[in-house]
């Protein structure tokens, strides 16, 4: 039997669902695994760990197991990306005008005065200690996980249901899978029209994984009149001027599948299918401005 629970985290609508013969009780304390995630994750929380640590200014700050664990997975996900996929981009973000959570943005706010520029250090780069888990963030460089820690936090809870039986979690696009369902069957996840969001474009049979979706058709809004969204293309520093309007990716892992979907939108549909063609496991349906869609040569292996 099926059991699903469905609620509201990171700003994002999420589902945690369990395939075993009676409702789990770890299914009933998802919300608060979320909640408490949020508290050490969330840039929009004064008091958060992240906020502390983007106002530490160059002091060594040591951070808890689960912000050293989000930082080192957004180090993994910079590198696989060549640094397309950064979480040093709180600047350009502030810049465009995303400088409160989504709900609360104002559809158009004044220009920002300063030219967009490219962050100054790679996260990579940034002095860390592992054996204290110690980081310094360079002055005037901050940090946004965005949606490295939806991912990171969708595995987790997937990691923490399984005992109970074969789980999905869906953080907000970030899908996570234990592995087949209890008689063997995949998974089914649709992928909606972001034209039609109510319509699946397509459905995924994925047994084990993860998939994730990455678009500019939902977090947008307007700075000075000039329309703005939440992906960076760090290159430039400002929201990456691209094709794609939303890109879907499955892989061996919901975090590798973030990363490689923001990778995509950022490239653009022909350079950002190449690359992946190039990494040869992932697979990727995209949806351009236009409405056409494109796809990846094995991604019909998953229909």
């Amino acid at each position: 039997m099926m059991h699903r629970l469905e609620f509201h985290a990171m700003g994002s609508r999420m589902l945690a669902v369990v395939e075993a013969e009676r409702r789990p009780p770890e299914l009933q304390a998802v919300p608060s695994w979320f909640e408490a995630w949020e508290q050490i994750l969330s840039r929009f929380l004064p008091n958060s760990e992240l906020s502390r640590l983007n106002q530490s200014s160059g002091r060594e700050v040591a951070l808890s197991p689960t912000l050293w664990e989000v930082y080192q997975a957004a180090c993994e996900a910079e590198r696989l990306t060549d640094g397309l996929v950064t979480a040093v981009i709180l600047e350009a973000l502030m810049r465009a005008g995303y400088e409160q959570s989504f709900e609360r943005l104002p559809c158009d706010s004044p220009a920002f005065s300063l030219t967009p520029e490219p962050p100054s250090v790679r996260l990579g780069d940034v002095p860390a200690e592992a054996s204290t888990r110690t980081l310094v963030l360079p002055p005037g460089t901050g940090l946004d996980f965005g949606g490295i820690a939806k991912g990171w936090a969708a595995q987790r809870a997937v990691e923490r249901l399984r005992a109970r039986g074969p789980a999905l979690v869906d953080a907000g696009g970030d899908i996570a899978v234990s592995g087949p369902r209890v008689h063997g069957e995949p998974w089914p996840i649709g992928v909606a029209d972001p034209f039609q969001p109510e319509r699946h474009l397509e459905v995924i049979h994925l047994e084990a994984g993860g998939v994730a979706t990455s678009g500019r058709d939902y977090r947008r809004w307007a700075r000075g009149g000039i329309p703005q969204h939440h992906i960076i293309d760090p290159r430039y520093g400002r929201p990456a001027e691209t094709d794609v309007l939303t890109a879907t990716v499955i892989a061996p892992t919901v975090l590798e599948a973030e990363a490689m979907a923001k990778a995509i939108l950022i490239l653009g549909s022909r350079a950002g299918l190449a690359w992946l063609e190039n990494l040869g496991v992932p697979a990727a349906l995209l949806v351009l401005d236009t409405g056409e869609r494109r796809y990846s040569r094995n991604f019909e292996a998953y229909l």
